[in-house]
This record gives C-alpha cells, structure tokens and sequence, in this order.
C-alpha cells in the first residue's frame, strides 16, 4: 500500500517579476527611489512549504495531503485555484478576517532572491489545527517554515513543541524545515537555539539550509560567513569539516535522527544517528534503520539545464528526498533524488515548472547527469 504524507506549515503566494538579462548585476544601483524599472510579465505562483514541498511531492507521486491558512480574499482565490489544478485545496482553512500570505520575489540575474513578505494567515497556525485524526491516517508529516508563523514560534516554540509532541504520539514520522527569519522582526529575535532544543527531540527528519540554521545556533559564526563571502553568495564559500560539521554536530546532539542541511548550487549534507536512535522514526514509514544509521556526506548537485531562479529549490529537494524516502529507497538513492530535483527546480521561474516526474528524474541519473 502506497503511503501517505500530511504537508502542512507554511503557504503564500508568490508574485516574482522577470527582469530582463542584463549587464547590471548590482542591485543596489537597480532599486533606486524614483527610477522606473521596466520588467516582463509576472510569475504567479503558490510559495511556501505547504504548496512548494507538498506539490513537488504530488508531481513525484506521492500521496499526500496540504494542510494550511489563507484568507477569504482574492489572493486566497487563486491560491486555491492553483492548487485545485492538483486536486490539493481541500484540506486548506479558510478565515474570514485574515488576509492570505504573499510574497513579492525580486530575482535579478546575478543576485541572491529578495523577498518582501507578508505572513498573513500563516501568523494564527497552531497545533490543534491539525486533526489527531488526520495523523492516524498518515505514515509522515511535514512541517514547513516555522520562522514565518507567529503563533508557532511565540513563547520559545510552545505551539511547534506542542504540534510535535502530537505527531510523534500518533505514531506518525515527523519531519520539520525552516526559513531564515527577518533578522528585525519578531522571528529574527526569537531564541532559536532554545526552540530548537525543544523540538528536535520530536523530530525525525530536520531539514533546514545552512544559512537559516546557522543564524539560529551561531550568529557571531554567521557574520564571519558574511564577512568570508564578502557580498557573495555564502554557499559558496563554506568547508564541511570548518563550517557546516560543527553545526551538524548541534543538531544531532539536540536529538535530531536524520539530518539534511542544504547548501545551495553546491548540494546537501547529510547524517544519519546510530541504529537505536533511528528506530524511533514513527514505524509506519518502515524505514530500514540498520541500513541507514551513521552515515555523514555531501550530496553534489547535478548540474541544471539552465538556472532561471532558484525559488523552491530547497523545498522541491525535500520532496524529492521524503517521497524517495517513502517508496523504501536506500538513503543514496533517496539524496541523489533530492539533488536531482533541486537541478530541475531551477530551470523554471517557480519550484515546480521545472519539475520532471520521479521516474523521468530517475532515469536522468541513471544515464549519467553529470555533477557539479
């Protein structure tokens, strides 16, 4: 019997204007006060974890169910109409006096994405919104960007805890990514570390990017970055054994079981926990827990037919991982899968244009997609 996956967290919807390729790659002499810009037509897409992760996982197969908030409104509208094009809206809630999230997504050629955000309904998300019912019925459950929901991340995390506890006592898996908060907001100021501590005990699957988990556990480690990169991309600066081993090392000791940090165009690192640890891993997915324990290494990236943006890379990476993870892959195959659909993801101006089916990506690596 196939398994099943509840994707719930975060969603908004994603307005990303095309700017036209240009010799211009400084975009502080771009968005100028005053100075009109002329762009292409907008892309017009759902964002966040619940659509990006949770449709790339329908598009791959799986089964699975999107759980989230939006408001009565036109954005709301054509979130769900979008999703309806995948038979994905109904478990979606409605609020009458809540607007639904947006995001305006400036992705100039040459530069890192800049995202004007606006978290709406996704501010009022607690744990009772998700039915105890609706666990038993699942194998895995996923939960996206925490940083982006109020009400999850207030009070050191006693809603996400909260939420966790619950899914780990219905003996469902439970999977957890996040979202690198604005460093001014409330989120910015939470106590990461804290929060962190709290919940990865409850957590199966942690699948945070480098950046994001980096600002939560070590912020002084996080400007050095910063500073290394000069500007740059910070992804591309970064050693494993320097830079991302000793965050890993956190992780797993706060009780993390498998471990996935994305590093951008350079790929993924992962690690396992020993074979006792793994066994805690809700045993509806069947995961092989002997095969996978103790296992560290980076995952390259394939290299991408071309790169448009990289909206949803991460997200589309996870799904790929998860819905390889749910089909009884062995961790090898369940990370080249997770690479491969990050390279499809961008090629396309939104997380799932690019996308190939499971099978088309898996044929790909099999022919012999050649690596970063």
């Amino acid at each position: 019997m196939k398994k099943k996956a509840i994707v719930a967290g975060h969603i908004c919807l994603d307005i990303t204007p095309k700017f036209p390729e240009g010799k211009q790659t400084d975009l502080s002499q771009i968005l100028l006060p005053g100075k009109l810009i002329q762009v292409g037509e907008a892309d017009i897409h759902t964002g966040g974890a619940v659509a990006n992760t949770g449709l790339a996982m329908k598009i791959l197969g799986a089964d699975v169910s999107l759980m989230s908030k939006i408001g009565r409104d036109a954005f709301g509208e054509i979130v769900c109409g979008i999703l309806g094009q995948y038979d994905a809206a109904g478990e979606m809630i409605h609020l009458e006096r809540e607007s639904t999230s947006y995001s305006m997504v400036l992705a100039y050629p040459g530069t890192d994405r800049i995202f004007l955000h606006n978290p709406g309904a996704n501010d009022t998300f607690c744990a009772d919104d998700i039915g105890l019912e609706a666990l038993r019925e699942a194998d895995l459950f996923h939960f996206g960007y925490p940083p982006l929901m109020h009400s999850i991340y207030a009070d050191d995390g006693a809603e996400l805890v909260k939420l966790f506890r619950k899914v780990k006592a219905s003996g469902c898996a439970a999977s957890l990514d996040m979202a690198f908060p604005d460093a001014e907001s409330g989120a910015g100021q939470a106590d990461w570390k804290k929060i962190l501590q709290r919940v990865l005990p409850f957590t199966d699957f942690f699948v945070p990017s480098v950046e994001e988990l980096c600002y939560m556990l070590d912020r002084p480690r996080f400007a050095s970055w910063q500073e290394r990169a000069a500007g740059g991309d910070v992804t591309q600066i970064l050693e494993v054994d320097k830079d991302i081993r000793p965050l890993a090392d956190r992780c797993m000791a706060y009780g993390a079981k498998v471990l996935l940090i994305k590093c951008g165009a350079a790929g993924i690192y992962y690690r396992t926990a020993d074979e006792r640890t793994l066994s805690g891993i809700g045993g509806r997915v069947e995961l092989d827990a002997a095969a996978w324990e103790g296992q560290e290494g980076f995952e390259r990236s394939y290299v991408p037919d071309r790169v448009l943006s990289g909206t949803g890379a991460g997200d589309t990476s996870i799904a790929a991982f998860l819905t390889a993870m749910l089909r009884g892959e062995t961790l090898e195959e369940c990370m080249h899968m997770a690479a491969a659909a990050g390279a499809a993801c961008v090629s396309s101006y939104d997380a799932l244009g690019g996308l190939a089916s499971y099978e088309e990506l898996k044929g790909r690596i099999a022919a012999g997609w050649r690596k970063q």
